[in-house]
């Protein structure tokens, strides 16, 4: 799961990590606005974006390729 919300400078970046890593690994990327939930937007806000793999939070704010990776790899 990717937490994003629009006008997001981070998360514009962390897509592009998360699409590069789509190049290398197969998974199924689905996006979550924050900003259609009020739930989401309180858990979330301060975080985003936020990369979850099965329910774990792999890393949030500043997303790399290289700890996104490592968790997918441990997922496989």
């Amino acid at each position: 799961m990717f937490y994003t919300r629009s006008r997001c400078p981070l998360c514009d970046k962390a897509k592009d990590v998360i699409m590069e890593l789509k190049k290398e690994y197969e998974f199924i990327l689905i996006e979550k606005d924050i900003d259609g939930s009020d739930e989401l937007t309180e858990k979330y806000g301060l975080m985003i974006p936020v990369v979850e793999i099965d329910g774990y939070k792999v890393q949030f704010g500043h997303i790399d390729a290289i700890t996104v990776s490592e968790a997918l790899t441990e997922k496989n």
